[in-house]
């Protein structure tokens, strides 16, 4: 089944591809592989997901905001490459979780993405290699931010 295929059947309606917010393009595509630029919770409101784990927000909401991150992330694709389909693999997926220092759960935040992408992309070419990390700051005070970089189709 393709990736257009899967979100039909999940019944995923994509939002807008979020704009960049600085001196940056989203995504960079070099020798098939395309970059994607570290994205942040946004909602299809334009609204973002803020807050610290561990303080104000718990694993199920920043579980919430790695999905709707993955989801504005798989937007940007769309509208860079013209379809989803495009995309072979997922290769590496990078996570960083706004958090206190005690907050040791960063995985299971960013498998709100990584569990979005597989069931996209399907169980051997949606599971990436992966980095989760804990960080006391993030623009404007979101939850999350995630970067990946994904083998495009020749």
């Amino acid at each position: 089944m393709s990736a257009e295929e899967a979100l039909k059947r999940l019944q995923i309606e994509l939002p807008p591809a979020p704009k960049p917010m600085g001196v940056y393009r989203p995504v960079v595509v070099a020798n098939n592989l395309a970059y994607v630029s570290g994205h942040g919770p946004l909602r299809a409101d334009k609204t973002l997901i803020k807050g610290r784990l561990g303080l104000d927000m718990d694993v199920a909401a920043g579980y919430e905001a790695a999905r709707v991150t993955g989801l504005a992330m798989l937007a940007t694709l769309r509208n860079e490459l013209g379809s989803l389909d495009r995309i072979a693999e997922v290769v590496k997926v990078l996570g960083l979780v706004r958090c206190t220092d005690e907050f040791d759960q960063q995985p299971a935040v960013i498998n709100g993405c990584s569990e979005l992408f597989r069931d996209v992309f399907g169980p051997t070419t949606g599971i990436a290699a992966r980095s989760a990390i804990g960080t006391n700051a993030l623009p404007g005070g979101i939850a999350v931010e995630i970067e990946a970089i994904f083998l495009l189709k020749p």
